[in-house]
């Protein structure tokens, strides 16, 4: 994983999410202490338990964003999950012991990634000398009436050396690019469909029954004239998946995952029930407690092997609108010890949103613009405005945040954005005129931006 000051942390994070400062620092902090633990003594290591976070906050303040963010920002195994989607054993759906699954899977697939592009130009060089046995005519084969055409080659037998060197420099030129290639690949098409459905997952019984199955059934191979570039990739990729040991690759990725393993729990504030425990709610006080020993530590059995969370650091979300922290179950709200409330937005955060960040939403809807050649112009008493309507609606409406901001836009740049390839003049400019203008009759209206806004 990166090892980033807890201050470069929150530097990064600033560049795309506004605001939220106490936030920052605790996910930060979070993040820092990973690697902290990694430099203690073995035997005090063992002992270090991550502490988790609960993130608060209404919708739309940049949470998830947070979490998103993270991702990008560390390398750590990450993964991000809507609490929304699990329910309680013995009920239909996901069990929340799915998530750390993910989390492995997810882990093998980028380490398998990356090990593939460490090899990936001793893997083409191979493939490059199979290319050269496939292009080499045999020895005293006579061309067929057809070949002409599509130049397909078969394995050679005998050639000189020189000739081969020849073709390699042919080949490595691009002049071998519109001949064909006679080349047996896999077909991943062929066979049925096998999905399994369950609970629990059957990896727990150390089973991979998609395999186990698809033994019944032929492997799809079949042989197909492919252009010696696609076929390049082909070989590449098959020398590729020989070269790179899976075994070490599942190895390393279970120690990171138990070791410096994220998971972001997303809307954990549905999974409290409202006004106590009956009717369909019972559920969700039920996922709460499968949540527990998962977030305390427990072993969780995969395909690949058994994976420990007890180093694994949770962080979750919520908007808690309806419900309160206190009211998860005591037992839950004792794993998340470390609480963050983040706060609502205002006209001031909407307008340094809407230019700020590296990502803001002004300079966004120029770039897309620019390429019919429109040049936008957003006066600076304009964004004010807009963030001032923002709030306004926000205030009068449901508060959904930031987000409010993206309906404002494409509202008051809808006419623009349906019109600017047919345009003749190249600038367009947005003043509090034009806002007002746009947006007058729907702000007005409170009954059309409930509806629109």
């Amino acid at each position: 994983m990166k090892i980033l000051k807890p201050s470069e942390i929150v530097t990064e994070l600033d560049k795309y999410i506004i605001g939220q400062h106490q936030a920052k620092r605790s996910v930060a902090v979070a993040l820092r202490n990973r690697w902290r633990r990694q430099q203690v003594p073995p035997d005090l290591r063992n002992e270090i338990a991550p502490k988790n976070i609960i993130l608060i906050g209404p919708t739309g303040v940049g949470k998830t964003e947070i979490a998103r963010r993270l991702s990008m920002l560390t390398e750590s195994p990450f993964h991000k999950v809507e609490a929304s989607k699990f329910t309680e054993v013995g009920y239909v759906g996901r069990d929340v012991e799915s998530m750390v699954r993910e989390l492995l899977e997810m882990t093998i697939t980028l380490d398998k990634a990356r090990e593939h592009e460490a090899v990936k130009e001793k893997a083409r060089q191979m493939a490059e000398e199979r290319m050269l046995d496939l292009l080499l005519p045999k020895a005293g084969r006579s061309p067929d009436p057809g070949e002409t055409q599509i130049e397909l080659v078969t394995a050679a037998t005998a050639e000189s050396p020189s000739t081969r060197e020849k073709l390699r420099s042919l080949l490595r030129q691009g002049k071998l690019d519109q001949r064909y290639v006679d080349l047996e690949v896999q077909d991943r098409g062929g066979g049925p469909m096998v999905e399994i459905f369950s609970n629990a997952g059957m990896e727990e019984m150390g089973i991979n029954f998609k395999d186990m199955l698809g033994g019944l059934f032929p492997k799809g191979i079949k042989r197909r004239k492919l252009k010696v570039p696609e076929a390049m990739d082909a070989l590449a990729q098959e020398e590729a998946q020989g070269l790179v040991d899976m075994e070490k690759i599942v190895k390393c990725a279970i120690e990171k995952v138990e070791q410096a393993g994220i998971i972001f729990i997303d809307e954990i504030d549905k999974i409290v029930a409202k006004n106590g425990s009956h009717g369909p709610d019972v559920s969700r006080e039920g996922v709460q407690r499968d949540l527990l020993p998962v977030v305390e530590g427990c072993t969780v059995a995969t395909k690949h092997g058994p994976i420990k969370t007890d180093h694994i650091l949770f962080v979750a979300s919520g908007a808690f609108h309806t419900v309160k922290p206190s009211d998860l179950i005591p037992e839950l709200q004792g794993r998340f010890p470390i609480r963050v409330e983040l706060d609502a937005l205002g006209r001031a955060e909407f307008v340094r949103i809407l230019t700020e960040p590296k990502n803001a939403l002004v300079l966004q809807y120029k770039e897309l613009l620019k390429t019919d050649g429109i040049d936008i112009v957003f006066s600076k008493e304009a964004v004010e405005e807009i963030g001032r309507l923002a709030e306004e609606v926000n205030t009068r409406t449901e508060n959904i945040g930031a987000r409010r901001l993206h309906t404002l836009m494409e509202r008051l740049l809808e006419e623009v954005l349906f019109d600017a390839p047919d345009l003749a003049e190249q600038q367009v400019v947005v003043d509090p005129p034009y806002v007002d203008s746009k947006l007058k009759d729907i702000i007005s209206s409170e009954d059309l931006s409930r509806f629109i806004l």
